[in-house]
């Protein structure tokens, strides 16, 4: 049996798919952001920025930044030299670094959350060591930034290592031949060579340790005003049924993930205009 290739198919055909593509889009993604959005304003726009204005909520805000802003520039140093490593070295146990990297991906979070119990909590490996120096781990910040840093680890790795292996060594040993050291070759070949997929990845990491739930809630102790962050007051809200506070927060969740997204589009556009030049 023969297939005809995609762009050889009627125009009938390729518009169904695309209407099948749009639909369920719209249906899957689009229905439920625009429901979040009308049932925080339903009540009208003061009543939701009142509900942001609870001193619970401010606490699970700022937590939120507070432990994206350590994670994400955490992952990005790893994760960079982890991508480095893996695409311009050969070294033994290079495919299980690479498996490790994806580990966060086949892991529940949940169970991240759980290993880091079992060594760090009150009755773990290291817990009473920690006690008896008064050092608190789980159910303090320190917990949500390691569940954090675990499960959004991959995030610049992956974005940025296809790119590197795509583009081979060949630039960074020529500039070993002319005498760059390692840094220089670093600074002034490989990174700037890598600069829109690494924001692309940073932009995703960022997304995604604002919006953590599983490891975190493990790690939180659910204490409100100090341990919970922004996914976990949702939950907390909506289970008290106080929907317009749980949905005006979700809703700010949410639009903190589209302007996300915003910014990684223009930055992949901004990418193609600099490679179109080149």
């Amino acid at each position: 049996m023969r297939f005809r290739p995609a762009w050889q198919d009627g125009p009938w055909a390729r518009r169904a798919v695309a209407a099948t593509a749009i639909l369920v889009a719209v249906l899957m993604l689009g229905l439920p952001l625009a429901a979040v959005f009308t049932e925080a304003l339903r009540r009208g726009l003061p009543v939701a920025l009142e509900a942001l204005r609870e001193p619970d909520t401010l606490a699970a805000i700022r937590l939120t930044l507070v432990v994206a802003a350590v994670t994400v520039p955490v992952n990005l140093i790893g994760g960079l030299a982890a991508a480095w490593c893996i695409a311009k070295h050969d070294f033994p146990g290079k495919r299980l670094l690479t498996t490790v990297i994806d580990l966060p991906f086949s892991v529940s979070p949940v169970i991240a959350g759980l290993v880091f119990v079992l060594i760090f909590g009150a009755q773990g490996w290291l817990g009473p060591w920690l006690q008896a120096r008064d050092i608190q781990i789980i159910f303090a910040l320190p917990g949500l930034v390691l569940a954090t840093i675990f499960v959004t680890f991959p995030f610049v790795a992956r974005t940025v290592l296809p790119l590197m292996q795509e583009q081979g060594r060949e630039e960074e040993e020529a500039a070993a031949t002319l005498g760059a050291s390692g840094l220089q070759t670093f600074l002034r070949v490989t990174l700037p060579n890598v600069r829109w997929a690494l924001l692309a990845g940073v932009l995703l990491c960022n997304a995604r340790a604002m919006g953590e739930f599983g490891a975190v809630s493990v790690v939180s102790g659910h204490v409100r005003g100090e341990t919970n962050t922004m996914p976990l007051h949702v939950e907390i809200l909506y289970n008290e049924y106080q929907f317009a506070g749980a949905f005006a927060v979700a809703a700010l969740l949410a639009l903190l993930g589209l302007v996300t997204l915003a910014a990684k589009t223009a930055l992949e556009r901004l990418s193609g205009r600099a490679a179109g030049p080149a």
